[in-house]
């Protein structure tokens, strides 16, 4: 009986959640190769009824868009027609900086060469449709978009089905689970987040875009200031409050200057096999994100971690689960094959011993996850 009533207390942030996609509109303007869908107008309350927000509701988009010049217009397209309108109230001014226009300019030369840009166009400023900003509770901060196809859509960390987990997702569960042992992962190994953002919280990478194949192509354009800039919006609007949790030293270095009377800032070693050993397991940031918020906010302020239907009707009471390291090896095999992958992998496995390995890549995180995976096991025997 104990077990069950502490399973259920366990599982209370683990709620049904569904979540509808939206479609793309394609018009007849240079959104004729975008496809994006329309940005949607919202309202100023916050997500849990409580703490203030400094979305301006007396922004006038249509005004705004007249203001602009020709080229700007056509630069800030997908802007106009994508990011959710509590963020380009907030994200005008940094819209029109020379950088950012610059930036613009570089990703139309990047699409008219016929370069493939992940994610897809559509997608890019996701994150601000599933979490306006006077919903935002929660910010995970992530580095570079994946780059194969059929994974990023606009969420850190996240991946469409039928793509698997990847590996720095896996071991996000692990230690989900270590702090909510009812926490399920997806059904088929999947690793699609959306129900988080649309609960509340923001998954934003450090680059929005990245060409195919060819890991951080985009760094160093002008994106580490606008999504910085996003970062500092939140942290100045949300005046009651957010949590954010940054992994690896990259993100803690984006949130050095955030105001720790106001925020909660939780900070850890990157979800990477590469690093997840080195503390991240056993940080508990999702249940201490928890009890900051529901000292902040109460009950309703805390973030439902679930990424199953229906698991609050369940007494869930299973323990931990653990990702054998063979199957992470074999699994990023797979990743790093996909499309294009300059990678070669020669792996035998005796029981948990992996023999040999042979990488031959540039610069591909899927490469270094699968190493570290090895040496794991290694410095185990």
């Amino acid at each position: 009986m104990t077990a069950r009533v502490g399973a259920k207390r366990d599982a209370a942030h683990l709620s049904d959640s569904t979540l509808g996609s939206k479609k793309p509109k394609p018009d007849g303007s240079i959104t004729s190769f975008f496809g994006v869908p329309k940005a949607k107008s919202i309202s100023n309350n916050t997500a849990s009824g409580r703490g203030a927000s400094t979305v301006s509701p007396k922004f006038n988009k249509a005004k705004w868009v007249s203001g602009l010049t020709g080229e700007q217009r056509e630069l800030l397209d997908l802007e106009i027609e994508t990011l959710d309108e509590s963020w380009l109230a907030q994200l005008k001014e940094e819209l029109l900086t020379n950088e950012f226009l610059n930036l613009k300019r570089f990703l139309k030369k990047e699409i008219a060469s016929g370069a493939k840009i992940f994610p897809p166009l559509e997608d890019v400023y996701s994150w601000s449709r599933h979490t306006p900003l006077h919903k935002v509770k929660v910010v995970i901060l992530g580095q570079d978009p994946y780059h194969n196809v059929g994974q990023a859509h606009g969420l850190c960390f996240s991946v469409k089905p039928p793509t698997r987990a990847p590996p720095s997702l896996a071991n996000i569960y692990i230690a989900l689970k270590n702090d909510y042992p009812s926490f399920q992962p997806p059904p088929n190994k999947g690793g699609l987040l959306t129900p988080w953002a649309e609960r509340g919280v923001l998954m934003l990478n450090t680059c929005l875009t990245v060409r195919a194949h060819n890991a951080n192509s985009h760094s160093k354009r002008g994106w580490e200031r606008f999504t910085q800039k996003v970062i500092d919006v939140v942290a100045r609007s949300r005046t009651h409050g957010v949590v954010f949790l940054a992994w690896g030293t990259p993100a803690g270095q984006r949130v050095a200057n955030i105001q720790k009377d106001r925020h909660c800032v939780l900070r850890s070693v990157h979800p990477s096999p590469l690093s997840a050993r080195n503390g991240f397991f056993t940080c508990g940031h999702f249940k201490k994100a928890n009890d900051w918020l529901q000292q902040r906010y109460g009950d309703d302020g805390i973030i439902d971690w679930s990424l199953i239907p229906s698991l609050q009707d369940r007494a869930v009471t299973s323990t931990s689960t653990i990702v054998k390291a063979d199957t992470v090896v074999r699994e990023t095999e797979s990743i790093m094959r996909a499309e294009g992958g300059a990678v070669k992998v020669d792996v035998s496995i005796k029981g948990a011993r992996i023999e040999s390995n042979d990488y031959d890549t540039d610069d591909d995180i899927a490469a270094l996850e699968a190493l570290a995976a090895v040496e794991a096991l290694e410095s185990k025997e």
